[in-house]
């Protein structure tokens, strides 16, 4: 395996984060993603030698996504490129995948783009099944009695739309709904929540002002910042919102505040062999890719957003590392409670050593390291982008620090899934 070579993330560019129904309304996941290819080509002083590209919520329109970015950017149509998906770790998986490409040594693959995207103001509302097959069939007859007949058949309870929701469809409970079991049971309290959440904020809006943001982010639409970040809030106005899953339990803490917002944006990262990486300008943030694992819990059992749990101590183990040797965590924020039933899972001997198979050698958690920058609660959540996202912001931050630092970075996602990576500068 020695042969094998070194695999690099480089920092990558996004669009601005947006609020459904803004300026990006008008814009679908293909026109929110053009203009970030067509940026990141424009970085390279050579080929790019496949593309990966992902979105969560996808159009019936056209079944390769990534595909139609690709020629809609203008881009050389011999590049291969096709379409990934892991809910909110599908920038992430695809930038795992590419990684193994890029790994198996063939000396024509150097360089990869790797991105997602989610337009959740322009998300498609279908048919029901059943009436999409009468459609069919009422398309296919021959003859008007035929099709008289075919029409006929249709029943009034499969005249509905079918629109996407944000549940898991196995157990029919939403994200947050499974966010607030988790919250419970790890007694995560919602003074906690919005402390973290209040954090992300003044941590995100601290960035934005020192520019760290600035080159990571291509303006589009007239606009380049992120439109999350709160200069305003605080624990009392964050206090003062009402519980937005709890379906009437009257205990709920999870809340708009504290919870990562709908989003529209897109973003990419860069997956390169250290020869990818000449094809880059050198001002561009890399950090090698030294380890990855991918985990699922049983959705029907434990918490549906804990498989990070089972991923982060395998790869420590594995690297004979322990918590204070990893100097950077990016967590992904998909609520404030899910990242800190997350932290408490890995402070617990027992429990890591149930999920995860190894020994908790770890030692403790070092929480002062996490999401310097600010997280998802702040920043937006554009599912098929984050990945992406969180990527290109680690190795960034990542570069700042001493030579030989360490990063994990973490996304859950749903269906009881999760991506962990462990970066090196």
């Amino acid at each position: 395996m020695s042969d094998l070579p070194e695999i690099w993330l480089a920092a990558g560019l996004r669009t601005p984060f947006l609020r459904v129904d803004g300026p990006f309304a008008k814009r679908d996941a293909l026109a929110l993603s053009v203009p970030v290819a067509r940026a990141m080509a424009e970085e390279t002083g050579g080929p790019i030698d496949f593309a990966v590209w992902g979105s969560v919520v996808l159009n019936l329109a056209y079944s390769n996504l990534a595909r139609e970015v690709w020629l809609e950017a203008g881009l050389d149509p011999r590049v291969p490129s096709y379409t990934t998906i892991l809910q909110c770790s599908t920038s992430m998986i695809g930038a795992f995948q590419a990684a193994g490409i890029l790994g198996l040594g063939a000396s024509h693959l150097g360089l990869a783009m790797v991105g997602g995207v989610e337009s959740m103001s322009r998300v498609q509302i279908g048919i029901s099944q059943n009436a999409s097959d009468w459609i069919r069939r009422v398309g296919q007859a021959r003859g008007w009695r035929r099709r008289l007949e075919a029409a006929r058949a249709l029943r009034l309870r499969d005249v509905r739309l079918a629109i996407p929701e944000i549940k898991n469809r196995a157990t029919g409970k939403s994200m947050g709904e499974h966010c607030e079991e988790m919250a419970r049971e790890w007694k995560i309290g919602r003074l906690e929540q919005d402390a973290l959440a209040l954090q992300s904020h003044r941590r995100t809006v601290a960035a934005q002002k020192a520019g760290f943001f600035d080159d990571l982010i291509t303006p589009l639409d007239g606009v380049a910042t992120d439109a999350f970040p709160r200069t305003d809030t605080s624990i009392e106005k964050l206090a003062a919102l009402r519980p937005a899953f709890d379906r009437g339990r009257g205990d709920g803490t999870l809340t708009a505040g504290n919870s990562s917002p709908l989003t529209d944006g897109a973003a990419a990262v860069w997956v390169a062999t250290r020869e990818g990486l000449a094809r880059l300008p050198a001002s561009v943030p890399r950090a090698r890719l030294v380890d990855f694992e991918i985990a699922a819990v049983d959705l029907f059992q434990e918490g549906l957003l804990m498989a990070p749990v089972t991923a982060i101590p395998r790869i420590l183990a594995r690297q004979g590392l322990r918590y204070a040797d990893v100097a950077l965590w990016e967590l992904h924020e998909a609520f404030a409670a899910q990242v800190l039933c997350n932290i408490a899972g890995l402070e617990d001997a027992d429990f890591v050593r149930a999920k995860s198979g190894v020994p908790h050698t770890f030692g403790p958690f070092p929480r002062d390291r996490v999401n310097p920058n600010g997280g998802s609660v702040a920043i937006g959540h554009p599912f098929g982008a984050t990945g992406a996202r969180i990527l290109s912001q680690t190795v960034k931050e990542l570069t700042r620090l001493p030579a030989g630092s360490r990063a994990i970075v973490s996304v859950c996602a749903d269906g009881g899934e999760g991506t962990v990576a462990l970066l090196e500068v």
